[in-house]
């Protein structure tokens, strides 16, 4: 009974988030290509630089305190005044230290009109710090109704806010006033939506963050690790081929964040509960893996197959360069999903040294190999650079893992393979059929190239995945997992295929 009381929290609780990272991912997507319409490369490249030390900021100082709160026996409300009342003095500290940087910043980068971003972001800052963290209580129960209602709201006014001032104005602002209303909105309705008095006291600090120390050791590197780059490459190769690759960059890994992010968002939460029990915990592992594998490579792998035309009818030529950021990173965003449970995993076991010492050893791998190649090769060298440390944490992951719960790398493996010949599939077809098709001169020549891609990638990948479910007499997988999903939500009485034992 009390699995099947998870079981069904957990479909519903990633219903909630399916449905409010759906909106968020159109709302992106949508985002992106006004913004690219309205502004230029050199625009975006130069508010990426405040964003990325926001960025910085932010995710350094993180805490982990909502992970400690998930894992905590019994939260009171004197331990949910603690985490509010650290973040106070979090975003104070923050906003401070950014105002204080500001024309260091702007000196350095040799451009006065970062001074004003950064202060103004600076403000963001602040107010992403002071969310209700009364909301983490109805997440330990899997409860993520708010959680829909506080992304949709927020991802909304923002990009409400850019497009309008980005078509109106055509400066570089609109991204600025997006992030600021952003933050204002998150706050607001982070208590309208779960109501809550907090006061000032700092009695259970030690106990919080006894737990989110080395998670927070573990946030930094991963943060210097995969934030470094935009700064580089303002500095060494200016702000519109930052803007590029900012832009490829984001469109490539959009469609895999989206797409697995409502099942990762439950996954620490379901671990927790399950971490008494190493032989069902291993199980969900697997079931978690490859169904998330199954969503990402379609997703993240498509994406790059579609980016030529999609890039040069919807942005237009200016954003050119972005197609190779997206055709390189897209994969590999994609297939960095295979162990993506292994974090939460670690936390979920306790096990946040070793995670901190796995982000660590990436850092030193993945920083000489992006300096190195921007300065010898420019933006391609650091684009394959980060495409070789991408494929390196693979390895780091699935070892973590089978130290985490005991499952051998070639069985980690082996639940992805399906997925994983279904995308080669999905690729060799579509690339074959680029290849025939005559060259795009003309919009509606984009139209139809574009309009090609998508339906022969879907079909070969679907058509793969489900052809080799039955040839093979329908073996546990992610066919089995949709299946028992849409029956769970749809509270359904009659029972998918009955899954092999894992």
């Amino acid at each position: 009974m009390a699995s099947n009381g998870i079981a069904g929290r957990l479909v519903k609780g990633s219903a909630w988030i399916a449905a409010s990272r759906l909106i968020v991912n159109v709302l992106s997507a949508l985002s992106t290509v006004a913004i690219a319409i309205f502004l230029t490369p050199a625009d975006v490249g130069l508010v990426a630089i405040g964003t990325t030390l926001a960025t910085i900021a932010m995710q350094v100082t993180e805490m982990s305190l909502s992970q400690a709160l998930v894992r905590h026996p019994n939260p009171t409300a004197e331990h949910l005044s603690t985490v509010w009342t650290l973040g106070v003095l979090r975003g104070l500290l923050l906003a401070a230290a950014m105002a204080i940087a500001a024309l260091p910043v702007a000196d350095t980068y040799n451009d006065a009109r970062l001074t004003p971003i950064i202060l103004w972001l600076a403000l963001s800052v602040f107010l992403g710090c002071l969310t209700n963290p009364r909301r983490v209580v109805l997440q330990r129960k899997l409860v993520f109704w708010q959680d829909f209602v506080l992304n949709v709201s927020q991802k909304l006014t923002g990009v409400v806010a850019s497009i309008a001032i980005a078509a109106i104005y055509h400066s570089y602002w609109a991204l600025v006033v997006g992030a600021v209303v952003s933050g204002v909105t998150q706050m607001a309705v982070s208590y309208m939506a779960v109501p809550f008095l907090p006061r000032f006291t700092l009695r259970h600090w030690r106990e919080l963050i006894s737990f989110s120390g080395w998670l927070t050791a573990s946030q930094v590197m991963n943060t210097l690790n995969w934030r470094f780059d935009y700064l580089l490459i303002g500095k060494l190769l200016g702000q519109a081929p930052l803007g590029q690759y900012t832009v490829g960059s984001n469109l490539a890994v959009l469609p895999t964040r989206e797409a697995i992010q409502p099942l990762t968002i439950t996954m620490f939460p379901a671990f927790s509960t399950l971490s008494g029990d190493p032989a069902r915990l291993a199980a969900a592992y697997q079931r978690g893996q490859a169904f998330i594998t199954a969503v990402a490579l379609p997703a993240g792998i498509g994406a790059a197959l579609i980016a030529d035309p999609m890039v040069r009818l919807l942005m237009g030529e200016k954003w050119a360069p972005a197609i190779f950021v997206m055709q390189v990173l897209g994969p590999v965003f994609a297939l960095q999903t295979i162990g993506q449970f292994a974090q939460p995993l670690g936390m979920a076991l306790g096990h946040t040294r070793l995670l901190f010492l796995r982000d660590a050893q990436l850092f030193f791998i993945r920083l000489p190999l992006i300096i190195i190649g921007t300065i010898l090769f420019g933006l391609p060298g650091l684009v394959w650079g980060r495409t070789f440390a991408g494929l390196l944490a693979i390895g780091f992951n699935v070892q973590l893992v089978k130290r985490f719960v005991g499952v051998g790398i070639l069985a980690q493996l082996a639940v992805n393979t399906r997925a994983l010949v279904s995308a080669a599939v999905m690729t060799a077809g579509t690339v074959a059929l680029a290849y025939v098709m005559p060259v795009a001169e003309t919009r509606s020549d984009l139209i139809i190239d574009l309009a090609a891609r998508v339906v022969t990638a879907g079909t070969l990948f679907c058509g793969t995945m489900i052809g080799s479910w039955l040839l093979l007499n329908r073996p546990t997988g992610p066919e089995n997992e949709l299946l028992r999903l849409w029956q769970q939500f749809t509270n359904r009485g009659s029972k998918p295929p009955a899954p092999q034992q894992p």
